[in-house]
């Protein structure tokens, strides 16, 4: 399979979870080497996804102030470089994210493949949010920016979901884009073994780089990127660690040093291999 970022041949680096991962021989980026399905969303983030930890969340209801005041750290952060205006948050599940940025003065609304999140969003918060996902998205609608937070590395076509977002996005209008660093140091360290590696529910690793270079094919230049301060919950950090180390030497040992910490004690994330990039629609088109 070629790259789906430049289409040069790809080289196999290791397998995950029985799935090939491969890079690309040209910019470097990283993909799961499959082909998903179209029901690939809706099979991949299903109410396990949200609800059985793994690679997804213990409980993500339980995370909805953090979740929130992250939606509200980016308000604060776009507000140096954007107007506020309307936007569509992609992949917004229960509209948590979508909520903090509302309360920065964003008018929005959410697209998500699980209808019970929508359910949630809608019913709960009261948030304008309708089951779809980004590649399959059929609207009029035109937006000022569209945010994208953990969203990019779990499209199934990602160039449709990106045509997608540039039409749907206004002359001058912007893309707020979170994920992860492949080449951040914490990856290179962890190897095979970093967290990130999570086919098939992540098929996509970037970098700064090549996230710019796909951008560009669709008229997007980058403004600014950086770090984001990110926070979740206890009952998330032991979901993850027990999902990766479980079948480690010490993974008895570390299940049991896991116990201690409290379901809802909120952790501050590093973030060294997570980070944020603002694009804005180029004026030629």
């Amino acid at each position: 399979m070629n790259c789906p970022i430049c289409n040069s041949p790809s080289v196999y680096l290791f397998s995950k979870y029985d799935c090939p991962i491969h890079y690309c021989s040209k910019c470097g980026h990283q993909f799961a080497n499959i082909v998903p399905s179209e029901t690939h969303t809706q099979t991949v983030y299903g109410e396990h996804y949200f609800n059985s930890g793994g690679s997804g969340y213990p409980n993500y209801i339980g995370e909805a102030k953090l979740l929130r005041e992250h939606g509200k750290r980016y308000a604060n952060l776009l507000k140096r470089y954007v107007d506020t205006g309307t936007l569509l948050d992609v992949g917004a599940a229960a509209g948590f994210i979508l909520q903090g940025l509302t309360d920065g003065g964003w008018q929005g609304k959410g697209i998500e493949p699980n209808s019970q999140m929508v359910n949630y969003a809608q019913q709960s918060l009261g948030l304008p949010v309708e089951v779809g996902s980004l590649e399959n998205f059929n609207s009029s609608d035109r937006f000022d920016l569209i945010t994208m937070i953990q969203v990019i590395s779990h499209f199934y076509d990602l160039h449709k979901a990106l045509e997608t977002a540039a039409r749907m996005t206004n002359p001058n209008g912007y893309w707020l884009i979170e994920t992860w660093n492949r080449e951040s140091l914490t990856a290179r360290i962890c190897g095979q073994n970093w967290h990130e590696y999570s086919p098939p529910s992540v098929l996509h690793w970037f970098s700064l780089k090549d996230l710019e270079q796909l951008a560009a094919q669709f008229g997007f230049y980058k403004v600014a990127s950086g770090r984001p301060a990110k926070w979740i919950n206890g009952a998330h950090v032991k979901s993850l660690l027990r999902y990766k180390l479980e079948q480690s030497r010490f993974g008895r040992l570390i299940n049991k040093i896991l116990g201690i910490i409290p379901d809802n004690l909120a952790i501050p994330y590093p973030a060294e291999d997570l980070f944020w990039i603002l694009f804005q629609k180029s004026k030629l088109v």
